[in-house]
């Protein structure tokens, strides 16, 4: 006992843990870990909050987060804007599009770096947002197969009790119905057709 005694001695009863102490050279202590992950995430918080906080902004401040928020809604507004243009005033469209014909090729490439840098970012998000709701929706695919057969059957079953059925009036324009007014449009459209 003396033997055995005094090896549990050695590596538990001197206050180290020689066991806990050897895992943790191979495998990190998941308590410290999340520890040091919580402790991170604090001090990212802390420093996003010190940049915001403060007495108060300056207007060129304001200014530049004004500015940033412009080029979304104003490339949205000014393409809806464009195309009522061409609708209210054809000519002006046109002149405002011989213009652009005018534009050099390499500043085409230079705006379009520009804008594909400026929504990248944001394209990404959206692309792996859709992919991922695209994923849940094919996991619901064969719920939704099994309550169409479901409705189907249900349908059938009806049919074979002798349910009412709901036929729509259908009018070939020959023979007048007293529920439904004459259409003049259609009945215009099929003397143009030759019906």
């Amino acid at each position: 006992m003396g033997m055995i005694g005094s090896i549990l001695g050695a590596l538990f009863g001197t206050g180290r843990n020689v066991v806990a102490e050897t895992v943790e050279v191979f495998r990190p202590n998941a308590e410290a870990a999340d520890m040091r992950e919580a402790a991170q995430a604090a001090a990212a918080l802390a420093q996003f909050a010190a940049e915001f906080a403060g007495p108060r902004r300056s207007p060129f401040d304001a200014l530049i987060d004004g500015i940033n928020r412009l080029p979304r809604p104003m490339l949205a507004l000014g393409t809806i804007g464009l195309l009522v243009s061409a609708l209210v005033d054809p000519i002006w469209f046109a002149a405002r599009m011989q213009g652009i014909a005018l534009v050099p090729e390499p500043l085409w490439w230079l705006m379009g770096a520009i804008v594909s840098f400026y929504f990248g970012a944001r394209h990404q998000f959206k692309a792996q947002t859709y992919e991922a709701s695209m994923a849940r929706s094919l996991e619901l695919a064969p719920k939704v197969v099994a309550g169409i057969e479901a409705l189907r059957q249900l349908q059938t079953d009806d049919a074979a009790v002798g349910a009412p059925t709901i036929t729509p009036v259908v009018t070939n324009g020959s023979e007048p119905n007293s529920d439904i007014l004459p259409n003049a449009a259609l009945e215009d459209w099929r003397r143009s057709r030759g019906q």
